[in-house]
């Protein structure tokens, strides 16, 4: 057991094979219905991949930018040159996975059209679908900030992208941490869209 939770690789692998017999043990105690299976499988990634980037969007909020100024200057590459880069990364293909998984699983489950338009097109007599539209929309405009502002301006403050003046690397670092704030007070609004969606209608 221990060299299975040694390696992260197979770790995550042995976890999606416990996955794999659940859904084993699922299918021979309830049936298998291939119609609620998708859009179950999709709603799970779809979780899977939104905690992956909510939870580095906190980690960078509430861990990661107000500590930065307690770090000793000597031991600060350390975050970013090695930390930071490989967070951005597993943040931002989260948010793009999160995204694609999230508009799957809306058409799979009949809602896509009706959600991206707020319920607009069913005279707003749909509550369900105006919450998980609004959830989606605010997503997406955090997914926008993440690929278009925050990744951008992050190349910049961490030096991946060579070139950039003192100057530069500090108001790119700032662009990116206001937009960070932005999608972290975004992001709130956004859960009770999508929860509320599943669970007060």
């Amino acid at each position: 057991m221990a060299k299975i939770l040694s390696d992260l690789k197979l770790t995550v692998l042995s976890g999606f094979v416990l996955v794999v017999l659940f859904i084993v043990f699922y299918a021979q105690s309830q049936g298998f219905s291939g119609n609620a299976f998708w859009p179950f499988l999709f709603r799970w990634l779809h979780v899977i991949s939104g905690v992956m980037w909510i939870g580095l969007l906190w980690y960078f909020n509430f861990v990661q930018i107000p500590n930065m100024p307690n770090i000793p200057d000597d031991q600060k590459p350390a975050i970013s040159k090695v930390i930071a880069p490989e967070a951005l990364w597993w943040f931002r293909w989260g948010a793009m996975a999160t995204l694609i998984t999230g508009l799957i699983l809306a058409m799979l489950s009949g809602y896509l059209i009706e959600s991206l338009t707020i319920g607009i097109s069913e005279g707003f007599a749909v509550p369900k679908h105006i919450a998980i539209g609004l959830g989606m929309w605010l997503a997406i405009i955090m997914f926008i900030n993440v690929w278009f502002v925050i990744w951008p301006n992050q190349k910049v403050a961490l030096g991946i992208i060579d070139g950039a003046s003192a100057d530069e690397k500090a108001k790119a670092a700032r662009t990116a941490m206001l937009f960070s704030r932005t999608n972290t007070l975004l992001s709130f609004p956004m859960f009770f869209g999508m929860v509320s969606a599943q669970n007060l209608y």
